[in-house]
């Protein structure tokens, strides 16, 4: 990607920053009147407003509520619960600036609607940001030795991490950004990829714990690597859930 398309990334990621804010204190002054779907279509509207788009003509970005949490790809369609005291929330949610030639931003951040996040959640969501940041130390120390890291250890870092609960871990560690699709066709962190990072291509870092039945969580940010072998986070880091 070129140095153009990364400012345009950035952008679009410090938009996605905002209407994540804008999400949550939507919430949090509607809480007990509002559902997934209408806090979902209240993050389309605020794409329009922004001058984004996202990879479908009928975007479907990730609100969940509750339980619903569990679930990696939830949308709020036939099931669509109203938002409560109480309620771990899940927002993932991916757009690009709408001109000019711009890479996907891809965030997930995690809110409760309570006063005091419940011990249970808040050891795994500790887990899920400590996985995260060790994917990035060790991508990090990788590049100190002028190597751009294969993507598979970059995922069985994360999957070491979490020993036993690994089986809770249901998806991949991350995924390049495209331009017609927030999953870019570049690369991808898995067990079986056999690539390296690309310098100058953009990606996430998203592990996450789902817990069927109960609740799930994730934390997903945007980087890339540059041909000095630096790391770059281009959006927002979680270091704690929002209380809304």
């Amino acid at each position: 990607m070129t140095s153009e398309e990364i400012k345009n990334h950035k952008i679009a990621a410090k938009k996605l920053g905002i209407i994540k804010d804008r999400a949550f204190e939507f919430i949090s002054s509607n809480l007990g009147h509002i559902t997934e779907r209408d806090v979902h279509d209240f993050i389309v509207s605020q794409f329009k407003k922004e001058g984004m788009v996202s990879d479908k003509k009928t975007p479907i970005q990730i609100v969940a509520v509750g339980s619903h949490t569990d679930d990696a790809h939830w949308f709020a369609s036939v099931k669509n619960s109203k938002i409560e005291k109480n309620q771990l929330i899940m927002i993932d949610i991916w757009a690009r600036n709408k001109e000019g030639h711009c890479p996907f931003a891809d965030i997930t951040w995690m809110g409760y609607s309570g006063t005091k996040v419940p011990l249970k959640v808040q050891e795994i969501f500790d887990r899920v940001i400590n996985a995260r940041d060790l994917a990035l130390s060790f991508i990090r120390e990788e590049l100190k030795q002028k190597r751009f890291p294969l993507a598979s250890k970059v995922d069985k870092v994360v999957r070491d991490y979490f020993g036993p609960l690994e089986k809770h871990f249901t998806h991949r560690t991350g995924h390049s950004l495209g331009f017609t699709n927030c999953h870019g066709h570049s690369f991808r962190f898995s067990k079986t990829t056999r690539k390296r990072i690309i310098p100058d291509i953009l990606f996430t870092i998203e592990p996450g714990l789902y817990f069927k039945g109960e609740f799930g969580v994730r934390s997903e940010i945007d980087c890339y690597v540059t041909s000095d072998y630096k790391l770059v986070v281009t959006s927002g880091v979680q270091r704690e859930i929002v209380l809304v």
